[in-house]
């Protein structure tokens, strides 16, 4: 990227300026904390400088994206919450091996919350918690391509998490 081809401060602030309005309105309708919208702001600032040469609509293509950097902002927040569920579950699995009464009510927890979902679900997350096999061996059980189990299981993950919301285990919020 050449230097003098980036376009001017001037007409990066007036840019700015026409679309502070319907950037706070994205804002809002996504939800973004305050402190999350400028690194928002910024990422779609730092992609428009790289291409703005190609962009025919600077507008349409900057309220674009910013909507985009959103949806990615929560879709990473959940992807998150899921991974922090799934291994402090497996903490809790590892750490009643010592204990046979806190395994045998953690196993009667989980299955009441694994029976309430999909039975997809059920089985991935059963394999994965009860008999403590890893994504390659879950898919290869299960049928599924080793590249793919990690969106079935995020998905899995999705409901266990929608299901401990419903029954209190766990409070919602924004990332369910």
């Amino acid at each position: 990227m050449k230097v003098s081809s980036l376009p001017s401060n001037a007409a990066i602030e007036g840019l700015l300026e026409e679309l502070e309005p319907r950037i706070r309105s994205t804002f809002a309708r996504f939800q973004i904390p305050p402190q999350d919208a400028e690194d928002l702001l910024q990422q779609a600032l730092l992609v428009y400088l790289y291409k703005h040469e190609s962009v025919e609509s600077p507008e349409k293509w900057f309220l674009g994206t910013l909507r985009n950097r959103c949806l990615g902002y929560w879709r990473e927040r959940r992807r998150r919450l899921y991974t922090a569920l799934d291994q402090a579950i497996l903490e809790n699995v590892a750490a009643t091996k010592a204990n046979p009464q806190e395994a045998l009510d953690l196993q009667r927890d989980m299955r009441s919350l694994l029976d309430q979902l999909p039975g997809r679900c059920r089985n991935l997350l059963t394999l994965r918690y009860q008999e403590g096999c890893d994504a390659p061996e879950t898919a290869r059980r299960l049928g599924y391509k080793t590249s793919g189990i990690y969106k079935v299981t995020e998905r899995c993950l999705a409901a266990l998490t929608r299901r401990m919301v419903a029954c209190g285990i766990v409070e919602g919020g924004q990332d369910d």
